[in-house]
């Protein structure tokens, strides 16, 4: 270094000289230091995967309670419309019990116009009740969709929340350094990624 010139110590200069003037009993106390800094980095590393995944589930959580109620809505306007079929069947088996009566208290020249309007009816009913059957088939259908997504939904929850007292847990392990709040973290993430492989695997 030539004279007038100046030099700027950086931070390893200065773990350095502390290490030099104080021996082993600082080169220790680096260690555990240093120890300190490694488990802090680990639990942070830990922190912002289990975040990340937590915000999956809950974005995963919230798309199956949308489509449970989406079907769930789907499965009422079926039954709507079934209800409205098995009402025009019941019209229908009204003027049909009307003109079979009509018939059957007719003159012989007019019963064969009234049987026609008997058999019309039979016909319109058949056509009516097939449709009433198909739209409550779908109506069960909808309703069996929605509670598959809801007990999804269930497995979502039960995993995002899972991960947050995972969450909670690191935190802990960073304020107070104990170990066991760190293993504690990891088995409480393990688990909700479990659960999380159930709901993604409709189990």
């Amino acid at each position: 270094m030539s004279a007038g010139g100046f030099h700027v110590h950086g931070p390893h200069d200065h773990e350095l000289e502390h290490a030099g003037a104080h021996g082993d009993g600082d080169s220790a106390h680096t260690s555990t230091e240093s120890g300190r800094r490694s488990m802090t980095s680990q639990i942070a590393v830990c922190t912002a995967v289990i975040a990340t995944v937590g915000a999956i589930f809950a974005y995963m959580g919230g798309l199956t309670q949308a489509n449970a109620g989406l079907y769930k809505n789907n499965a009422g306007m079926k039954k709507t419309e079934a209800s409205n079929q098995w009402n025009y069947f019941q019209s229908k088996s009204t003027k049909q019990a009307l003109a079979e009566f009509a018939r059957d208290t007719s003159p012989d020249d007019r019963r064969q116009g009234w049987q026609a309007k008997v058999s019309r009816y039979e016909q319109e009913k058949a056509e009516i009740l097939l449709v009433a059957q198909k739209l409550e088939v779908e109506a069960t259908d909808w309703d069996q969709k929605s509670e598959v997504q809801m007990h999804q939904h269930h497995r979502w929850a039960q995993a995002t929340t899972a991960l947050q007292v995972s969450i909670a847990l690191a935190a802990m392990a960073l304020l107070t350094r104990k170990k066991w709040l760190e293993w504690g973290m990891l088995a409480v993430a393990g688990v909700g990624l479990v659960v999380g492989a159930l709901a993604a695997l409709h189990i």
